[in-house]
């Protein structure tokens, strides 16, 4: 069995991106291997609490743990874990196999400029990626000419799946994290906003995070849960939104799984991980993605057979078959193996929804709406009533010299 290091960001409580390299590397030493963690903390930090840090924030205990980067010791393989640990890997002065555990297309978490490019320039290195999800290799392929290795979304199936007789509402729920501008909080803000006011009966609850941003519309936010409760809640709903932009979140595999539907963007990242019969994917505008959100609320049965076809795809997709899929390229890589592995292609081939605009009847279009429950509602609620004043007098204005 081989030593492998792990070159790992700051802890962040929470974090979907530190479980899950986290959880590969506990995988490994489960195996026999011996895994040593370097976390970017400042050296100060002791081993003994940055051990006590994770088992508390992730539920993992590593026997071997150190501060800073500085100082790596000889091991047989390194993982960078985030685009600036990767020229660190690059520069070590032993032998080793260097490996890129790859989440996120880490480059659109920066504007763009330096970081983005120096970001890019990571897959430059040489080192060897092994991502989650399948569009990431196609991207490096077709952006670098970097072949990767990838194993599949998965879930904990003794943790998200459909509980006896559940008692659905009709709901919503959005994981919503305005600390991370990937998650588009915003933009899940503002398509709740207009579902909302167009079927104000629905509840809407959101979780994720401990922040707390303007929010104009009546909801629950549940803050940051536990494992279990976000099963609970994906089976109180009716649909899940999650809106990821750099790569598919963990988070709707483990919707699908519980039997939640589940409605996010239509994007390039999007196209290569969904089954077309659980996902409905939205053109990435507040109105396109609401029209998907209540598409699903207005039909139980479309909900139904949506959950059941996502339970299903989930159904051989446990957690231990992409933990497998991942220990099996490492062991290739540590035998001096590369498989030679053609780019993914998409799995979702449906065109994205797209909301129509009002065909004039007395109904408010989604469109129009945005007046209404969108942006304007950050306003003060003064200029918000008389700009929403103005705006259905020109409205009633054109539509009298129409007739």
């Amino acid at each position: 069995m081989a030593s492998i290091a792990w070159l790992i960001p700051s802890l962040i409580e929470g974090s979907g991106g530190h479980r899950t390299f986290l959880q590969h590397a506990d995988y490994l030493q489960q195996q026999g291997h011996r895994c040593l963690l370097y976390l970017e903390n400042p050296e100060q930090f002791s081993s003994a609490r940055l051990r006590k840090d994770i088992k508390r924030m992730f539920g993992y205990d590593f026997q071997e743990i150190h501060a800073g980067w500085s100082n790596i010791q000889p091991v047989e393989m390194v993982f960078a874990t985030v685009w600036y640990s990767a020229r660190v890997v690059r520069d070590l002065p032993f032998p080793c196999v260097k490996a890129y555990f790859v989440q996120d297309f880490e480059a659109q978490f920066n504007p763009m400029g330096d970081g983005y490019l120096m970001a890019e320039n990571s897959y430059r290195y040489g080192l060897y990626p092994i991502t989650i999800g399948r569009w990431l290799p196609a991207l490096l392929d077709r952006q670098f000419g970097v072949a990767a290795s990838h194993f599949d979304f998965c879930a904990d199936l003794g943790i998200y799946r459909p509980l006896p007789e559940p008692k659905r509402e009709l709901a919503v729920c959005l994981i919503y994290q305005p600390d991370k501008p990937r998650r588009c909080a915003e933009l899940g803000i503002e398509t709740l906003g207009i579902v909302k006011h167009c079927m104000p009966e629905v509840k809407v609850y959101l979780y994720g995070s401990k922040a707390s941003g303007r929010v104009w519309f009546e909801h629950k936010n549940l803050g940051l849960l536990s494992l279990e409760d976000c099963n609970h809640l994906y089976n109180r709903c009716t649909v899940g939104l999650c809106i990821s932009s750099t790569n598919p979140s963990r988070v709707p595999f483990e919707m699908m799984a519980a039997g939640l539907p589940v409605v996010e963007a239509h994007r390039d990242n999007t196209l290569y991980d969904f089954p077309e019969e659980a996902v409905l994917l939205c053109e990435p505008t507040p109105e396109s993605l609401a029209q998907g959100v209540m598409d699903v609320l207005a039909s139980p049965e479309r909900a139904q057979a949506m959950g059941r076809a996502g339970s299903a795809y989930m159904a051989s997709r446990p957690l231990e078959y992409g933990l497998e899929q991942f220990q099996a390229t490492v062991n290739q890589l540590l035998m001096g193996a590369q498989s030679a592995r053609s780019a993914p292609t998409p799995l979702y081939r449906r065109s994205a929804l797209v909301a129509e605009a009002g065909t004039g009847n007395s109904s408010p279009s989604v469109i129009d709406t945005m007046v209404d429950r969108g942006r304007l509602a950050f306003l003060p609620p003064a200029p918000r009533k008389l700009v929403r004043f103005v705006y259905y007098r020109l409205r009633r204005a054109l539509a009298a010299v129409k007739i």
